[in-house]
């Protein structure tokens, strides 16, 4: 795999890739690569890095029930 160019295929179903997701620590710190998820929204694979423990295939929300932070 060349950096930049493509990324991995996935493991779980072979048809999509691995999308590197980014996140920011609890004090704003920008994390790199904290979860790589499955380009196929049918698959759902998902690996994550959550307080030094790696977690995978965990539920996928879509987010409507988030409620930002406020930064102050």
């Amino acid at each position: 795999m060349k950096m930049g160019s493509e990324f991995p295929i996935c493991k779980e179903c072979s048809e999509g890739n691995l999308l590197p997701l980014s996140d920011f620590g609890s004090q704003g710190a920008s994390i790199h690569y904290k979860a790589w998820v499955c380009s196929q929204p049918s698959c759902g694979y998902n690996i994550k890095i959550r307080n030094g423990d790696v977690y995978i295939n965990e539920p996928i929300s879509n987010g409507d029930s988030h409620i930002p932070r406020t930064r102050g």
